[in-house]
């Protein structure tokens, strides 16, 4: 499936499961506020089951959504290590000058920072890499364990292509991005006016965050499916 399709097949499928079907819509606002239950309801989509949150129980979309935010920080720890290190290495560098500023002193601050920020940004950019194919392959297996079987998810991504993998990410970024943008003007015009357009504003806005996190969702799990 080329990325253009995987985009209008995850668009067509949220607005399927979203236009006109208000009472899954608003469960979903309000499910967002409860993130665990739509980190859940996203665990469903990547499984591949089609959208029906009405029947769905509460409790078993707000544990896979734990179970799904667990494997999430889990895959952050190392990013959030290389963070820390370039912050408290800037640190020592700068408690090193004893707060005299000179060219010569700056450099290595500005160096260890620079360096530093590259090589998390890098490390932040792999785990992400490894962790959207891994939240997929715990959803399919229903256990965490399989999303850091990382012979299989670097097997995963190697059958998909690894600039394939990660231009078809960087595509669906922009497309959220722009959809984020499209809203936000909408948003703009309607804060001219008062009281009324800012309520409707922050209503369009509450109504995107599910959008996004399904279409991703559905977009994500199409992506795996190319590499099985």
């Amino acid at each position: 499936m080329r990325i253009g399709e995987k985009i209008s097949n995850s668009i067509e499928f949220t607005n399927e499961a979203l236009f006109g079907k208000w009472v899954r819509w608003i469960m979903l606002v309000i499910a967002s506020i409860v993130m665990p239950i739509m980190y859940g309801y996203t665990v469903r989509i990547m499984r591949g089951v089609q959208p029906a949150y009405e029947e769905e129980s509460f409790f078993s979309l707000f544990i896979d959504g734990v179970k799904l935010l667990v494997i999430y920080l889990i895959y952050m720890i190392i990013p959030l290590i290389a963070f820390a290190i370039t912050i408290g290495v800037t640190a020592f560098n700068v408690i090193q000058t004893g707060g005299n500023f000179t060219m010569d002193s700056l450099l290595p601050i500005a160096g260890a920072l620079i360096a530093g920020g590259v090589i998390t940004i890098i490390i932040g950019f792999i785990f992400m890499l490894l962790n959207i194919i891994g939240s997929v392959r715990f959803a399919r297996t229903q256990s965490m364990k399989e999303a850091f079987a990382f012979g299989e998810i670097f097997s995963t991504i190697g059958k998909i292509g690894w600039l394939n993998y990660i231009f078809s990410l960087i595509v669906l970024f922009i497309v959220v991005f722009l959809i984020v943008i499209v809203v936000t003007i909408v948003e703009v015009i309607l804060g001219f006016i008062p009281i009324l357009g800012l309520i409707i504003g922050w209503v369009i806005s509450l109504f995107l965050g599910p959008y996004i996190s399904i279409m991703m969702s559905r977009y994500y799990s199409l992506l795996y499916d190319e590499g099985m």
